[in-house]
């Protein structure tokens, strides 16, 4: 990881937090770090996914809220993204 000091989990934007776990699955994967950074890592990137897993789910939420019908009213039908 960067020597600077990471941002804190709960302030990054959901694109922040997904390339930030990223980075980390791949250093994890490719064996690029010790034993105590990789437990290190792994912790942080176990509080990212939970951040990213949470935004998600909010925007999801919202996106329920929203959604109406061609009749005015509102369904709670998850909203097709393809």
């Amino acid at each position: 990881m960067a020597s600077a000091k990471p941002s804190p989990v709960e302030k990054m934007s959901f694109e922040e937090a997904l390339k930030e776990l990223e980075e980390i699955v791949a250093k994890l994967e490719r064996g690029e770090v010790d034993l105590e950074e990789s437990i290190a890592i792994y912790e942080r990137g176990a509080a990212l996914k939970a951040h990213c897993e949470a935004r998600l789910k909010s925007a999801e939420l919202k996106v329920r809220q929203i959604v109406q019908g061609g009749d005015g009213e509102t369904t709670t039908e998850p909203a097709s993204f393809e």
